[in-house]
């Protein structure tokens, strides 16, 4: 088990970024958490195996459509216990 945090930066506010995600999330397994940051990026905080981790960040990458993924600054953590993935407001 893997955990990442991950700040999205680019036009991921406003366009259904978060809900996107959390179905990705849903899709590969992945447990943690997405938020708005008040300077316009994303965090999310995931965590599962290493080959669903690879996939989930392809799918963040790829966007909904809407959204437009500029950079992405990872940094990997001491794993937590997640049981879901969840939205934060």
């Amino acid at each position: 088990m893997i955990s990442t945090k991950l700040i999205v930066y680019g036009r991921v506010q406003g366009v259904g970024f978060r809900f996107y995600i959390k179905t990705q999330a849903n899709k590969y397994n992945i447990n943690g958490y997405i938020k708005n940051l008040i300077d316009g990026s994303v965090e999310i905080v995931a965590q599962g195996q290493e080959s669903d981790l690879n996939s989930f960040k392809a799918s963040i990458i790829k966007g909904n459509g809407f959204s437009r993924v500029e950079n992405i600054e990872e940094e990997r953590f001491s794993e937590k216990n997640f049981s879901l993935f969840s939205v934060k407001y």
